[in-house]
Protein backbone atom coordinates (compact mmCIF):
# COMPACT_ATOMS: atom_id res chain seq x y z
CA UNK A 1 0.00 0.00 0.00
CA UNK A 2 1.48 3.41 -0.96
CA UNK A 3 2.70 5.53 1.94
CA UNK A 4 2.70 9.32 2.00
CA UNK A 5 6.29 10.36 2.59
CA UNK A 6 8.34 13.52 2.62
CA UNK A 7 12.05 13.57 1.79
CA UNK A 8 14.11 16.57 2.89
CA UNK A 9 17.65 16.99 1.56
CA UNK A 10 18.50 16.05 -2.01
CA UNK A 11 22.27 15.88 -2.12
CA UNK A 12 24.44 13.11 -3.51
CA UNK A 13 22.76 10.61 -1.19
CA UNK A 14 19.25 11.98 -0.72
CA UNK A 15 18.40 12.43 -4.39
CA UNK A 16 18.63 8.75 -5.40
CA UNK A 17 17.14 7.61 -2.07
CA UNK A 18 14.02 9.73 -2.65
CA UNK A 19 13.91 8.43 -6.21
CA UNK A 20 13.81 4.82 -4.99
CA UNK A 21 10.79 5.56 -2.78
CA UNK A 22 8.98 7.15 -5.73
CA UNK A 23 9.88 4.24 -8.02
CA UNK A 24 8.41 1.85 -5.45
CA UNK A 25 5.05 3.59 -5.80
CA UNK A 26 4.96 5.75 -2.70
CA UNK A 27 3.58 9.31 -2.69
CA UNK A 28 6.67 11.48 -2.29
CA UNK A 29 6.95 15.20 -1.57
CA UNK A 30 10.46 16.67 -1.48
CA UNK A 31 12.17 19.76 -0.15
CA UNK A 32 15.75 20.95 -0.47
CA UNK A 33 17.42 24.31 0.16
CA UNK A 34 18.42 24.66 -3.52
CA UNK A 35 15.23 24.01 -5.47
CA UNK A 36 17.06 23.31 -8.75
CA UNK A 37 18.51 20.14 -7.17
CA UNK A 38 14.98 18.71 -7.13
CA UNK A 39 14.47 19.05 -10.90
CA UNK A 40 15.47 15.43 -11.62
CA UNK A 41 12.60 14.33 -9.37
CA UNK A 42 10.00 16.99 -10.08
CA UNK A 43 10.37 16.21 -13.78
CA UNK A 44 9.02 12.76 -12.90
CA UNK A 45 5.95 14.24 -11.24
CA UNK A 46 7.21 14.31 -7.65
CA UNK A 47 5.77 17.23 -5.67
CA UNK A 48 8.03 19.97 -4.31
CA UNK A 49 7.34 21.92 -1.10
CA UNK A 50 8.90 25.27 -0.23
CA UNK A 51 9.58 24.43 3.44
CA UNK A 52 10.14 21.31 5.56
CA UNK A 53 6.83 22.02 7.35
CA UNK A 54 4.92 22.06 4.06
CA UNK A 55 6.67 18.91 2.86
CA UNK A 56 5.67 17.10 6.05
CA UNK A 57 2.12 18.46 6.21
CA UNK A 58 0.44 15.39 4.70
CA UNK A 59 3.20 12.84 5.26
CA UNK A 60 3.06 9.82 7.51
CA UNK A 61 6.84 9.34 7.36
CA UNK A 62 9.44 12.09 6.93
CA UNK A 63 12.96 11.27 5.77
CA UNK A 64 15.84 13.69 6.32
CA UNK A 65 19.28 13.53 4.70
CA UNK A 66 21.27 16.71 5.32
CA UNK A 67 24.83 17.53 6.32
CA UNK A 68 25.31 18.27 10.00
CA UNK A 69 23.66 18.58 13.42
CA UNK A 70 22.56 22.23 13.04
CA UNK A 71 20.98 21.41 9.67
CA UNK A 72 18.86 18.62 11.16
CA UNK A 73 17.87 20.82 14.10
CA UNK A 74 16.74 23.55 11.68
CA UNK A 75 14.78 21.08 9.53
CA UNK A 76 13.04 19.55 12.54
CA UNK A 77 12.75 22.35 15.10
CA UNK A 78 13.18 25.56 13.07
CA UNK A 79 10.40 28.12 12.46
CA UNK A 80 9.44 26.34 9.22
CA UNK A 81 10.50 22.93 10.49
CA UNK A 82 8.76 19.59 10.45
CA UNK A 83 7.55 19.98 14.03
CA UNK A 84 5.32 22.87 12.92
CA UNK A 85 3.09 20.47 10.97
CA UNK A 86 3.85 17.21 12.81
CA UNK A 87 0.95 15.04 13.93
CA UNK A 88 0.71 12.34 16.55
CA UNK A 89 1.94 9.05 15.13
CA UNK A 90 4.24 10.61 12.52
CA UNK A 91 7.65 8.98 12.16
CA UNK A 92 10.73 11.05 11.31
CA UNK A 93 13.72 9.10 9.96
CA UNK A 94 17.02 10.98 9.99
CA UNK A 95 19.62 9.57 7.59
CA UNK A 96 22.14 12.32 8.38
CA UNK A 97 25.25 11.58 10.45
CA UNK A 98 25.00 13.89 13.46
CA UNK A 99 25.67 14.15 17.19
CA UNK A 100 24.23 11.20 19.16
CA UNK A 101 23.47 13.45 22.16
CA UNK A 102 21.68 16.02 19.98
CA UNK A 103 19.70 13.15 18.44
CA UNK A 104 18.55 12.01 21.87
CA UNK A 105 17.45 15.54 22.80
CA UNK A 106 15.43 15.94 19.59
CA UNK A 107 13.87 12.53 20.10
CA UNK A 108 12.75 13.51 23.61
CA UNK A 109 11.26 16.79 22.34
CA UNK A 110 9.34 15.03 19.57
CA UNK A 111 8.16 12.25 21.85
CA UNK A 112 6.27 14.85 23.89
CA UNK A 113 4.27 15.59 20.70
CA UNK A 114 3.61 11.92 20.01
CA UNK A 115 6.13 11.87 17.13
CA UNK A 116 8.77 9.14 16.75
CA UNK A 117 12.30 10.16 15.77
CA UNK A 118 14.56 7.43 14.39
CA UNK A 119 18.25 8.06 13.80
CA UNK A 120 19.14 6.04 10.72
CA UNK A 121 22.53 7.05 9.31
CA UNK A 122 23.73 5.21 6.24
CA UNK A 123 26.96 3.77 4.87
CA UNK A 124 27.81 2.80 1.31
CA UNK A 125 28.49 6.14 -0.34
CA UNK A 126 26.99 7.50 -3.52
CA UNK A 127 27.22 4.07 -5.19
CA UNK A 128 25.20 2.46 -2.43
CA UNK A 129 22.60 5.23 -2.61
CA UNK A 130 22.21 4.85 -6.38
CA UNK A 131 22.07 1.05 -6.24
CA UNK A 132 19.85 0.88 -3.13
CA UNK A 133 22.48 -1.23 -1.34
CA UNK A 134 23.11 1.04 1.64
CA UNK A 135 23.75 -0.21 5.15
CA UNK A 136 21.27 1.58 7.41
CA UNK A 137 21.86 1.68 11.19
CA UNK A 138 18.73 2.60 13.13
CA UNK A 139 18.21 3.81 16.67
CA UNK A 140 14.88 4.53 18.34
CA UNK A 141 11.54 2.94 19.13
CA UNK A 142 11.42 -0.69 17.90
CA UNK A 143 7.76 -0.55 16.83
CA UNK A 144 8.34 2.63 14.82
CA UNK A 145 11.33 0.95 13.19
CA UNK A 146 9.22 -2.05 12.22
CA UNK A 147 6.67 0.26 10.61
CA UNK A 148 9.24 1.97 8.37
CA UNK A 149 11.49 -1.02 7.70
CA UNK A 150 9.67 -1.87 4.41
CA UNK A 151 10.40 1.69 3.21
CA UNK A 152 14.05 1.40 4.24
CA UNK A 153 14.28 -1.80 2.18
CA UNK A 154 13.76 0.30 -0.97
CA UNK A 155 17.00 2.17 -0.19
CA UNK A 156 19.25 -0.26 1.63
CA UNK A 157 20.39 -3.86 1.73
CA UNK A 158 21.51 -4.23 5.34
CA UNK A 159 18.96 -2.77 7.76
CA UNK A 160 19.76 -3.09 11.46
CA UNK A 161 17.89 -1.87 14.53
CA UNK A 162 20.82 -1.02 16.81
CA UNK A 163 19.00 0.00 19.99
CA UNK A 164 17.37 3.06 21.56
CA UNK A 165 17.62 6.66 20.38
CA UNK A 166 21.19 7.56 19.48
CA UNK A 167 22.30 3.96 18.91
CA UNK A 168 22.13 4.36 15.13
CA UNK A 169 24.38 7.42 15.25
CA UNK A 170 26.84 5.72 17.60
CA UNK A 171 26.97 2.67 15.32
CA UNK A 172 27.65 4.95 12.34
CA UNK A 173 30.55 6.51 14.28
CA UNK A 174 31.94 3.00 14.84
CA UNK A 175 31.67 2.59 11.07
CA UNK A 176 33.53 5.86 10.48
CA UNK A 177 36.40 4.90 12.79
CA UNK A 178 36.83 1.68 10.83
CA UNK A 179 36.49 3.39 7.45
CA UNK A 180 38.90 6.25 8.15
CA UNK A 181 41.60 4.22 9.87
CA UNK A 182 41.45 1.52 7.17
CA UNK A 183 41.71 4.27 4.55
CA UNK A 184 44.89 5.51 6.25
CA UNK A 185 46.28 1.95 6.25
CA UNK A 186 45.56 1.72 2.52
CA UNK A 187 47.29 5.04 1.88
CA UNK A 188 50.34 4.01 3.93
CA UNK A 189 50.62 0.63 2.25
CA UNK A 190 50.38 2.03 -1.28
CA UNK A 191 52.84 4.82 -0.45
CA UNK A 192 55.27 2.16 0.76
CA UNK A 193 54.69 0.18 -2.45
CA UNK A 194 55.21 3.18 -4.73
CA UNK A 195 58.34 4.32 -2.86
CA UNK A 196 59.79 0.86 -3.45
CA UNK A 197 58.99 0.90 -7.16
CA UNK A 198 56.09 -1.57 -7.15
CA UNK A 199 53.25 -1.42 -9.66
CA UNK A 200 50.29 -0.33 -7.54
CA UNK A 201 47.61 -2.11 -9.54
CA UNK A 202 49.50 -5.41 -9.41
CA UNK A 203 50.18 -4.90 -5.70
CA UNK A 204 46.48 -4.37 -4.99
CA UNK A 205 45.60 -7.46 -7.03
CA UNK A 206 48.16 -9.51 -5.12
CA UNK A 207 47.01 -8.61 -1.60
CA UNK A 208 43.32 -7.71 -1.89
CA UNK A 209 42.12 -11.32 -1.87
CA UNK A 210 43.93 -12.23 1.35
CA UNK A 211 43.86 -11.14 4.96
CA UNK A 212 44.85 -7.58 3.97
CA UNK A 213 41.78 -7.13 1.79
CA UNK A 214 39.25 -4.40 2.61
CA UNK A 215 36.56 -2.31 0.97
CA UNK A 216 38.89 0.68 1.10
CA UNK A 217 41.72 -1.16 -0.64
CA UNK A 218 39.51 -2.69 -3.32
CA UNK A 219 37.49 0.44 -4.07
CA UNK A 220 39.75 3.40 -3.23
CA UNK A 221 43.13 1.76 -3.84
CA UNK A 222 42.72 1.69 -7.66
CA UNK A 223 41.62 5.35 -7.59
CA UNK A 224 44.73 6.27 -5.63
CA UNK A 225 46.94 4.46 -8.12
CA UNK A 226 45.35 6.34 -11.05
CA UNK A 227 45.31 9.74 -9.35
CA UNK A 228 41.50 9.80 -9.39
CA UNK A 229 40.41 11.90 -6.43
CA UNK A 230 36.85 12.66 -7.49
CA UNK A 231 34.54 12.45 -4.48
CA UNK A 232 32.39 9.52 -3.59
CA UNK A 233 32.55 10.82 -0.03
CA UNK A 234 34.29 14.16 0.53
CA UNK A 235 37.11 14.75 2.99
CA UNK A 236 35.16 17.72 4.44
CA UNK A 237 32.30 15.36 5.33
CA UNK A 238 34.64 12.70 6.70
CA UNK A 239 36.18 15.37 8.92
CA UNK A 240 32.74 16.33 10.20
CA UNK A 241 32.12 12.69 11.12
CA UNK A 242 35.52 12.35 12.80
CA UNK A 243 34.80 15.46 14.86
CA UNK A 244 31.62 13.72 16.04
CA UNK A 245 33.65 10.61 16.85
CA UNK A 246 36.19 12.56 18.89
CA UNK A 247 33.49 14.63 20.61
CA UNK A 248 31.65 11.47 21.67
CA UNK A 249 34.94 9.86 22.73
CA UNK A 250 35.75 12.88 24.89
CA UNK A 251 32.30 12.72 26.52
CA UNK A 252 32.94 9.06 27.40
CA UNK A 253 36.66 9.50 28.27
CA UNK A 254 37.79 7.12 25.51
CA UNK A 255 41.25 7.37 23.93
CA UNK A 256 41.17 6.95 20.13
CA UNK A 257 44.76 7.56 18.97
CA UNK A 258 44.36 6.24 15.42
CA UNK A 259 41.16 8.21 14.76
CA UNK A 260 42.86 11.33 16.18
CA UNK A 261 45.84 10.84 13.88
CA UNK A 262 43.78 10.36 10.73
CA UNK A 263 41.75 13.45 11.67
CA UNK A 264 44.98 15.48 11.77
CA UNK A 265 46.16 14.06 8.44
CA UNK A 266 42.82 14.90 6.84
CA UNK A 267 43.30 18.44 8.19
CA UNK A 268 46.55 18.57 6.22
CA UNK A 269 44.66 17.47 3.11
CA UNK A 270 42.12 20.25 3.69
CA UNK A 271 44.91 22.79 4.15
CA UNK A 272 46.26 21.73 0.75
CA UNK A 273 42.90 22.42 -0.89
CA UNK A 274 41.56 18.85 -1.04
CA UNK A 275 38.57 19.21 1.30
CA UNK A 276 36.06 18.65 -1.48
CA UNK A 277 37.99 15.74 -2.99
CA UNK A 278 37.22 12.14 -2.13
CA UNK A 279 38.66 10.61 1.01
CA UNK A 280 41.18 8.73 -1.16
CA UNK A 281 42.98 12.09 -1.56
CA UNK A 282 44.51 11.35 1.85
CA UNK A 283 47.00 9.41 -0.29
CA UNK A 284 48.45 12.74 -1.47
CA UNK A 285 49.37 13.67 2.11
CA UNK A 286 51.19 10.36 2.63
CA UNK A 287 52.96 10.71 -0.72
CA UNK A 288 54.13 14.17 0.28
CA UNK A 289 55.44 12.89 3.62
CA UNK A 290 57.37 10.22 1.70
CA UNK A 291 58.79 12.87 -0.67
CA UNK A 292 57.13 11.21 -3.67
CA UNK A 293 55.91 14.43 -5.33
Amino acid sequence: MPTRVAFIGLGVMGLPMAGHLHAAGHQVTVHTRTKSKASALTSKGIAYADTPALAAAKADVVFICVTDTPDVEAVVLGPDGVLKSARKGMIIVDHSTISPSATQKMSATLREKGVHFLDAPVSGGDVGARNATLAIMVGGDKEAFEQVEPLLRHMGKTITHCGPSGAGQLTKLVNQILVSVTNLATCEALTFARKNGLDLEKTIEAVAGGAAGSWQLQNLGPRMSKGDFRPGFMIDLQQKDLRLVLQSAEEQKISLPAASLVHQLFSAAQASGHGRDGTQALFLVLEKLANLH
